[in-house]
């Protein structure tokens, strides 16, 4: 008993801690929009006051008719058109305050889309490896709109309530403390069944908003891989999978509508409740002579006004406990420490890498990179070989400080890389990937991404050295032909083509192709190679490559195993001595004859084939 005391209590902490890191966070998060919320809440506070002054009125005019005044008609038409102004009043005030506190809250929710994206833009690489799209999804859209509809209507409500108890119940007990009790006896009851409700869905809450991030995660993650699914006709693997997270989600919205249907009615049931006792009483207290007609409606009147909004207090409260989980999860991201933000250099970013007793692991066991030391000098053209898995596209990763390593070091000119500005650095590399990622943009719009003030002529030159210039012309709309999402409109070799000519226009110091020429055959790989290597001037370029023959245009071959350089030298000098690559090289050209024979074979052997069949038939 004393461990789940003490357990309660420290969720209880949690909670206090959470809340109080929530309204931290709208306090800063309605910085720039305060004034309007000030306004917001002036204008509430000016239309409750014409609203508390109806009862006023009616009360006046009732005691005229049961007293039978002698100037009752006048009493009861300034009465009738008071009722009448002051609650249009009251009503003009509500719109003004709608108004003020809508454009508060798009204001401050545009401010926090914007500071999340942006976050998320500088957020380090492994917090991406290990975040789930559709969640990260989920909190830029979903959380984002329960915070908004919590800023738009609940943040003014809670100040409405609290205003129209701090002058209602004064109001009462200077009429008559005994009515005052009898209108107030439920109130306190109301009010503590919606703070327990609110304990009660705040962590149903909490799962139903986990239980979508789950559903949005299959959902695109099925999207995106849509061609995958139908290739390896995995549709009814991938609808009940995804029948499995929308029932789960299903039962978690229905238990939430169950414990909010559940205290609607038993609310409803005690507002109604309070009313009669009011009715009752007063009735009862008229009959007496104890109390005016007038006082009768005054009470009822003003209990009608503050007992819905108290009522309404459950909907605040859920209202908050969505926001304060969506507040919760949008801080978690925001709480992510972003990539480090050091000075731009002065000078242009190039010269020799230089890379010594270089050690990286993802986190696993088995480092990616052990020990790694080589050097590559500026203007050179290098090679990286080796198994997968050898650290090769690692490297690339470590060069433009996509992670960082904590053993050995890397200078790329006179400076160590993690002193080097990530964008400053990021721009000097122009990185070609096996599998490029192209946007659902024209062909143009692809290539100029890295260096939008490219002109024609150099988005042209870069096509003709990426050879894919030919491709586009034949395209119906040319460089202006949208490709589709991913480049899926476009074939393998195109799509690698076009990111080499994407990367060449930026005019990079350093180049890198990571086995991005591994769609394209033979001769147009050998083609764009010698194309980079007529217009290179003084740029490094790193070739990762698993077919051997465009490493032999290289100034320079690195040969990697297991994080380790295990054989380094231009193709003659690997050539000439017994190791890795002369083995390499051997297997990968026997391989091909083999494949050309076997070509050769079956190409031969059709015809014969087919007169054979003929004749037998």
């Amino acid at each position: 008993m004393a461990t789940t005391a003490s357990d309660s209590a420290d969720d209880d902490t949690g909670d206090r801690d959470r809340a109080a890191q929530g309204r931290r966070m709208v306090w800063d998060l309605i910085r720039g929009q305060r004034l309007r919320y000030a306004a917001a809440i002036t204008a509430m506070a000016v239309g409750t006051t014409f609203l508390l002054s109806v009862p006023y009125l009616l009360k006046r005019a009732t005691d005229a008719i049961a007293r039978g005044d002698a100037d009752l008609m006048h009493t009861v038409v300034w009465a009738a058109v008071g009722v009448v102004a002051f609650t249009a009043a009251d009503g003009f005030f509500t719109y003004l305050r709608g108004r003020w506190a809508a454009q508060a809250s798009e204001g401050a929710v545009r401010g926090l889309r914007h500071q999340l994206y942006s976050h998320l833009e500088r957020l380090p690489c492994r917090y991406h490896d290990q975040a789930d799209t559709g969640d990260l999804v989920q909190r830029c859209s979903s959380d984002v709109e329960t915070v908004r509809v919590f800023l738009a209507a609940q943040v003014v409500e809670i100040a409405r309530v609290s205003l129209l108890l701090a002058v209602a119940v004064p109001i009462m007990l200077s009429q008559d403390w005994r009515m005052s009790l009898l209108a107030l006896c439920l109130v306190p009851v109301i009010v503590a069944m919606a703070l327990l409700f609110f304990r009660k869905v705040r962590r149903l809450f909490e799962q139903v908003d986990e239980s979508e991030g789950r559903l949005t995660t299959v959902l695109q993650e099925n999207l995106t891989g849509i061609r995958v699914v139908r290739a390896f006709a995995q549709q009814d693997h991938e609808i009940n999978k995804f029948l499995e997270r929308n029932g789960e989600f299903r039962d978690l919205e229905y238990r939430l509508f169950i414990a909010m249907s559940n205290y609607w009615t038993t609310s409803d049931l005690l507002v109604f409740t309070q009313i009669g006792i009011v009715l009752v009483g007063g009735g009862f207290f008229v009959v007496q002579g104890q109390i005016s007609p007038g006082t009768w409606v005054l009470f009822w009147w003003l209990l009608r006004t503050i007992i819905w909004p108290v009522r309404h207090i459950g909907r605040v409260l859920a209202d908050s406990g969505k926001a304060t989980v969506a507040i919760d999860r949008i801080g978690e991201v925001l709480a992510e420490p972003p990539e480090s933000v050091e000075a731009v250099p002065a000078e242009p970013i190039g010269g020799a890498i230089t890379i010594e007793n270089l050690t990286f692991s993802y986190g696993n066991d088995r480092p990616a990179l052990d020990g790694l030391s080589l050097n590559i000098a500026e203007g050179e053209t290098v090679a990286l070989l080796g198994p997968p898995g050898a650290g090769k596209s690692t490297l690339i990763n470590l060069l433009v400080r996509l992670y960082d390593y904590e053993q050995g070091s890397i200078h790329v000119g006179p400076h160590e890389l993690r002193t080097i500005n990530r964008d400053a650095l990021r721009d000097a590399f122009g990185v070609v990937l096996q599998d490029p990622f192209l946007y659902s943009k024209t062909v143009r719009e692809n290539i100029v991404i890295g260096h939008t003030a490219a002109s024609d002529a150099e988005v042209e030159s870069s096509a003709h050295a990426a050879d894919i210039h030919g491709n586009i012309s034949g395209f119906a709309d040319g460089y202006d032909t949208v490709v589709g999402e991913r480049g899926v409109t476009l074939s393998g070799g195109q799509r690698q083509r076009l990111a080499i000519a994407r990367a060449l226009v930026k005019d990079p110091a350093f180049l890198v192709l990571d086995d991005s020429l591994s769609a394209v055959d033979t001769k147009t790989e050998a083609r764009i190679l010698r194309a980079l290597a007529r217009r290179h001037g003084n740029r490094t370029t790193i070739l990762i490559a698993h077919r051997l023959s465009s490493t032999r245009l290289a100034d320079r071959i690195f040969l990697l195993d297991q994080g380790r350089l295990v054989q380094a030298g231009t193709h003659d000098e690997l050539m000439a001595v017994e190791g890795p690559y002369r083995r390499l090289w051997n297997l990968q050209g026997s391989l091909e004859d083999d494949l050309r024979h076997d070509l050769a074979e079956a190409t031969s052997a059709t015809p014969r084939r087919a007169v054979s069949e003929a004749q037998r038939t």
